[in-house]
């Protein structure tokens, strides 16, 4: 007996790319699912994430999976995307070609002879267009062998089709940014939980566009504990030498205490109710101050004087107080992606102390 054909699926775990994989095992496809990871996805909680959502679907269909997480060689290609950005720092055309080369490689491994992908024809504003979709095809390598089960029918047959091994009248012609036709898909093929509908990408949030290309310009040999940093807390840069992360909820307080690293500095409040904060970069003289100011701008506790602790990574502490709190207004002018950093002052030295 003839071995079934196989194919490689990208899984995110919503809806679409849920629909096209069970459509594909339904035509006696063996599937291979491949989902990337990124500290930029925001498609659902932190308790049931993508990969979380896509490993809870290849177990229920019974197909293999394989999490690949977007590395340093992702962020050159967001560094410097050589077909553009979309409304923030997302490189969504060669995050699309990025992915499915990855998976090219892949094939011969598995055995594949195509690329399933949950892609609908006008969805995504820049990738999913018709002519972005065929420079994404043609520069990937994959021309004739992705297969987008939901809108076959708007593209030429692919090879898979050509050959007899998927029956293009099983497809579909799916079009827009309505989940109707989807939603109505899924309950026909009994998908059940899907939290994630449309997915979504923090590089298109304009805070974090800004908070990256802050750290592009101040931090070139970035590491990815930066890189989770930026979708943490509030974040100010003082001056060009120092950024900080402000914790909003104690969740954050504790993320942002573990992604400490070295060199940095961490400061948590002694003797009052108040944020965490992680230094960045490198503090000057009066800093100290300035920090300990701000977190107790922060503070539920109104004191005359708050005990502040500061440690570095090698576990060397100190303490200090403070008696000001920084006025929150003033502090705005500082937020990373606010229009102005540093009004009237040209040749920043530091934030003012006190007041």
């Amino acid at each position: 007996m003839p071995d079934r054909p196989k194919a490689i699926a990208l899984l995110s775990g919503g809806l679409d790319s849920t629909l096209a994989v069970k459509m594909i095992i339904e035509q006696g496809i063996d599937v291979h699912a491949v989902n990337f990871t990124s500290p930029f996805c925001n498609c659902s909680s932190r308790k049931a994430g993508c990969v979380h959502q896509a490993r809870k679907v290849a177990a229920e269909f019974g197909v293999p999976i394989r999490v690949i997480a977007k590395g340093m060689d992702y962020m050159r290609v967001v560094e410097n995307a050589p077909h553009g950005y979309g409304r923030g720092m997302n490189p969504c055309i060669d995050c699309r070609i990025y992915m499915l080369r990855k998976v090219r490689d892949l094939m011969a491994e598995i055995g594949a002879g195509f690329v399933i992908t949950g892609e609908v024809l006008g969805q995504r504003p820049m990738s999913q267009r018709r002519p972005a979709i065929e420079l994404i095809e043609r520069e990937s390598g994959l021309a004739g062998r992705i297969l987008r089960p939901l809108s076959a029918k708007f593209f030429p047959p692919t090879i898979p089709e050509a050959e007899g091994i998927v029956d293009r009248e099983r497809l579909m012609a799916v079009s827009g940014r309505s989940r109707k036709v989807q939603i109505e898909l899924a309950e026909q093929l009994g998908v059940r939980d899907y939290p994630c509908p449309a997915g979504g990408c923090l590089l298109t949030d304009p805070v974090i566009a800004e908070r990256l290309r802050d750290l592009f310009l101040h931090t070139p040999d970035y590491t990815q504990a930066d890189l989770v940093l930026l979708t943490l807390g509030r974040q100010f840069r003082l001056h060009p030498e120092l950024k900080i992360v402000v914790g909003r909820v104690k969740e954050e307080n504790e993320r942002i205490q573990k992604l400490a690293g070295p060199g940095q500095y961490l400061y948590s409040p002694g003797d009052f109710r108040g944020p965490s904060v992680l230094a960045v970069g490198i503090p000057r003289e009066r800093d100290d101050t300035t920090i300990g100011e701000i977190m107790a701008g922060y503070s539920q506790d109104e004191r005359s004087e708050y005990l502040v602790e500061k440690q570095t990574r090698r576990a060397q502490r100190s303490n200090f107080a403070v008696k000001g709190r920084f006025p929150r207004r003033r502090l705005e002018a500082y937020r990373i992606g606010a229009e102005v950093k540093f009004p009237d002052c040209p040749a920043v030295e530091t934030l003012p102390v006190g007041g």
